[in-house]
């Protein structure tokens, strides 16, 4: 089974070396690594150009967003089985895409996600958020449950059946695409309930600035797809809490 790895960028030479490599080091093997950057100017370019020996495919243009971006990736990816890590973001361990093709083989899955972490921009050692994907039930998407969005990884032909990112959205578009995919109870949808993915805050999501403008897009999305309105956005909001308590209480090896 071939799993394509989807990394969208812009400017953003401090992080783009330690993603590519978090590829680069995982023991599956059949993987395809696509790189979509948006015209950098910083010299992420330049390091991407160093490492095109560790890239299957390889863009740089500009681009009308991040859901444009991921949407280019898509278009070119190969795989049957399509996951994205973003420029900023890290695989916890060098087995994670053996531990993702192997459960989509024996579950017979369409769409399969994790555990994640958010952890500081300097020090990825240091975790400041924990996002428990927990197993799936319908009924909990009007309760504002939606597993991380890098950890989710999708058959390619969920991406054929339900279309792309909606890019008319500039910060909520994956929470959209999500909630196609886990509204659809045709899918088969595993949980592997251990830590996949290390983000680092910061991203276009996680600025407060931006987390206003997030929380519109999410009430229109939530609309869009009949949930339960203001109290399915209110609930997305609360459920946040505890993944910022549990790392003041617990440690987690890194």
């Amino acid at each position: 089974m071939k799993v394509s790895i989807i990394t969208i960028v812009y400017n953003n030479k401090e992080s783009i070396q330690s993603c590519i490599d978090s590829v680069h080091n995982q023991t599956y093997k059949n993987i395809e690594y696509l790189v979509i950057d948006g015209g950098s100017v910083d010299g992420t370019q330049e390091i991407i150009e160093e490492n095109k020996d560790k890239i299957t495919t390889y863009i740089s243009e500009p681009d009308n967003g991040l859901y444009s971006a991921l949407n280019k990736g898509i278009k070119m990816a190969t795989g049957e089985v399509i996951g994205v890590l973003h420029s900023d973001d890290l695989f916890y361990a060098n087995d994670t895409i053996e531990r993702y093709a192997k459960t989509f083989v024996e579950e017979q899955a369409d769409v399969v996600y994790a555990d994640g972490m958010y952890v500081e921009r300097d020090n990825v050692k240091k975790v400041k958020r924990v996002y428990k994907g927990k197993e799936y039930l319908n009924s909990n998407l009007n309760l504002g449950w939606m597993p991380l969005h890098t950890t989710i990884f999708v058959k390619k032909e969920v991406y054929q059946k339900h279309g792309l990112y909606d890019e008319s959205y500039h910060i909520a578009g994956d929470y959209d695409c999500c909630l196609r995919w886990f509204k659809d109870k045709s899918l088969k949808k595993v949980h592997i309930p251990h830590i996949m993915v290390l983000m680092r805050l910061g991203g276009k999501s996680t600025t407060a600035k931006l987390q206003k403008k997030k929380s519109t897009e999410d009430l229109e999305i939530i609309r869009k797809h009949k949930l339960w309105g203001s109290i399915t956005l209110l609930c997305k909001i609360v459920r946040k809490i505890p993944q910022y308590i549990k790392p003041k209480f617990k440690k987690y090896k890194l």
